[in-house]
């Protein structure tokens, strides 16, 4: 199986929709996408990924089905009265920067998500929410979470695409590569319209190794530059 990752184009996040510009992007995504046998497409329920999403449908004249776990995630401190504030409004990417680089034993750590930064952080309840139905999804393609890797009930060979975002998308990759959080979230962000692609070489009866064999390709986004470690939801 091989699931193509989308982040959606240049939004207005007022307004849940594309911009000119990302609109301009999703038509390169679609010319991309064109010739990777995809069978299936998948999308966040939210207009910007499914505006995205709907030009490479229509190239491919195909549907989309909405997957509303892949909703973007949320951040803030998980109780109005708690003392000991998040700054910067719990923004994940600025918090794990500010981890790894103030508290150096938990890079590589798997014990993140114990910090204050993220233990009172609504974000963690949208990663473990988000990690357990990716999972869910996965198990559909005959793919079993088993220690962190996958179990092949069956051999697979779809492709599938998935429009989503820049949060949902970095739990998708941190949970299914069983990469911290942090590091996902501080050394591998990936810009609008980009294309990221996770192999799973599936063999009936056997563990596979999930293979990032595509990272941020955004060959195809005119002008494409990258952004700062500042998203909105």
């Amino acid at each position: 199986m091989r699931l193509i990752l989308i982040r959606h184009g240049e939004p207005d996040y007022k307004k849940d929709c594309l911009t000119e510009r990302g609109i301009e992007q999703a038509e390169g995504a679609a010319k991309r996408l064109l010739k990777e046998g995809i069978s299936a497409i998948y999308s966040s329920p939210m207009g910007r990924a499914k505006e995205t999403a709907a030009f490479t449908a229509k190239a491919l004249d195909m549907k989309v089905s909405v997957l509303n776990f892949m909703h973007e995630i949320d951040w803030g401190d998980t109780e109005d009265d708690h003392e000991d504030k998040l700054e910067y409004d719990g923004h994940p990417w600025t918090l794990g920067f500010k981890l790894l680089t103030e508290n150096t034993e938990y890079v590589g750590s798997t014990d993140w998500y114990k910090h204050h930064y993220f233990r009172d952080n609504k974000c963690l309840s949208y990663y473990r929410m988000v990690s357990q139905r990716v999972d869910e999804f996965l198990s559909s393609f005959g793919l079993i979470r088993e220690e962190g890797l996958y179990y092949c009930e069956k051999n697979c060979d779809d492709t599938v695409a998935l429009f989503a975002h820049g949060g949902s998308g970095a739990v998708l990759i941190s949970h299914i590569l069983d990469l911290p959080f942090p590091f996902v979230l501080t050394t591998m962000p990936f810009g609008l319209c980009s294309v990221s692609v996770i192999e799973f070489i599936q063999r009936k009866g056997e563990l596979t190794i999930p293979i990032l064999s595509l990272f941020n390709d955004m060959a195809h986004v005119k002008g494409a530059k990258r952004e700062p470690l500042e998203f909105e939801k």
